[in-house]
């Protein structure tokens, strides 16, 4: 009796696994992931620009970003070069964005969604989207087949590369591979590249990184 019981117990443990796919999938892993991780969390305020080139369609973006970043949730960009030049916004959390336009627009902010067109990139992409740390938890969190490599040398460092095929691109802005590369002794990114299909939609390149930055709630006006 108590061998039938378990054995049904564990065929109907089995029938709901396979019932709820999504629910038991364990997140992607890497060293390189974990080593990110471990260096992020003795951060507690940053500074970093973020060069960009983005392609939608038959238009691109090419943007240079300053970022502020303090825990948990204070988000600052500022538009320093390109499309929107002088244009910048702050996030706190939640669904909004306090933003400004560039030139003689600059002295009037204004509170829109996070989603809103005035607050995105061209493909989309929002101010938390542009966090180190959401970007980096990206490839743990995406399902899809993730491998590490040896990065090789980018921008006169030895890095540890991320490669990740994207289980369901339909459900992902239509992206179908996606890498990151981070610096082998520092964990932090240096470049990230996205593609659909063939073409490179994603192009960023991370520098001037300053850590620990002693960031205050007054630097990000909401």
């Amino acid at each position: 009796m108590h061998t039938r019981r378990t054995s049904v117990f564990v065929l109907a443990a089995a029938l709901v696994a396979i019932s709820m796919p999504h629910a038991v999938r364990a997140a992607n892993s890497a060293p390189a992931i974990e080593a990110f991780n471990a260096a992020f969390a003795k951060v507690t305020s940053m500074t970093w620009k973020e060069h960009a080139h983005e392609v939608q369609g038959s238009s691109t973006q090419n943007r240079v970003y300053d970022y502020s970043f303090m825990k948990p949730h204070f988000a600052k960009t500022l538009i320093e070069s390109g499309d929107g030049r002088g244009s910048g916004g702050v996030w706190t959390g939640g669904d909004q964005v306090s933003g400004h336009q560039g030139g003689f627009l600059s002295g009037i902010h204004l509170k829109v969604d996070l989603h809103d067109g005035r607050a995105v990139s061209i493909r989309g992409y929002t101010i938390p989207d542009g966090l180190i740390q959401n970007i980096v938890a990206t490839y743990a969190d995406t399902p899809g087949t993730l491998r590490q490599l040896n990065g090789g040398k980018l921008g006169g460092v030895m890095t540890d590369l991320l490669d990740l095929k994207v289980a369901n691109p339909a459900s992902y802005h239509g992206i179908t591979d996606q890498r990151i590369w981070l610096n082998a002794e520092t964990h932090w990114p240096v470049r990230q590249v996205m593609y659909a299909g063939d073409q490179i939609v994603l192009d960023q390149s991370f520098t001037d990184y300053n850590l620990n930055a002693g960031l205050t709630q007054n630097d990000f006006p909401f």
